[in-house]
């Protein structure tokens, strides 16, 4: 299955503001757009905070976005991947956000919905997945080699591989498969070839010359 970018789902026309906007006008951009929350650039289009309906309930004395905002935002970029655009949300607990280039101008918003059109996938499609292209295809297993299971997105492994090294390729390898939202691993292994090999060890044997006793003259 083809890795989308943020790029490919975000929605290029964003509705955004400026730091000297007013909050009334805010207020009145999302309603009409019925949007959670804006981004606020400066005059360059680079991204310097977000306006949520959150912080305007706690804006008592605030006038302006640029007084109200949360800075820094929480930006992503069009090349990242939607897997991580998802994991960012869900950490960050935020439904949208603002897509930038790399001088950190605005270009576009990622929202839930956004990112929803490509984790419409089932458990069990993540399941074969993992089993066909992580499992058999890349480390060589036979099918029911490890133990592999799916709920809401998160993917257990449990089983024995055969090298240690095998143990993070399989996590990362999950990791990047689109609809997965977490991996837990209760993977082991039967050899570890990731500790350096020990250095064989080598018996000393000194070759002593036995000692000379001189006798003396008056000795037979």
């Amino acid at each position: 299955m083809k890795t989308r970018t943020v790029g490919e789902v975000m929605t290029s026309e964003v509705v955004c503001a400026s730091r000297q906007t007013l909050l009334d006008d805010v207020v009145r951009l999302l309603d009409r757009h019925r949007i959670r929350a804006l981004p606020v650039v400066d005059h360059d289009d680079k991204v310097v905070g977000v306006v949520s309906g959150a912080d305007l309930a706690h804006g008592f004395v605030a006038t302006t976005a640029g007084e109200l905002m949360t800075t820094p935002a929480i930006t992503i970029h069009p090349e990242q991947r939607v897997s991580d655009a998802a994991r960012l949300m869900e950490r960050q607990d935020v439904d949208r956000l603002p897509v930038v280039d790399e001088e950190d101008r605005l270009i576009g918003i990622a929202t839930r919905r956004d990112l929803l059109r490509v984790f419409l996938r089932t458990d069990e499609e993540i399941r074969q997945q993992v089993v066909e292209e992580v499992m058999v295809s890349a480390l060589g297993l036979p099918p029911g080699a490890v133990a592999v299971s799916v709920r809401d997105g998160m993917v257990m492994l449990e089983g024995r591989l055969h090298h240690r090294s095998d143990v993070p390729l399989a996590v990362r390898s999950t990791w990047r498969l689109e609809g997965v939202v977490g991996v837990v691993s209760r993977l082991g292994f039967d050899i570890d070839d990731c500790r350096p090999a020990q250095p064989a060890a080598h018996r000393v044997v000194l070759n002593r010359t036995p000692e000379r006793r001189m006798s003396r003259p008056d000795e037979p």
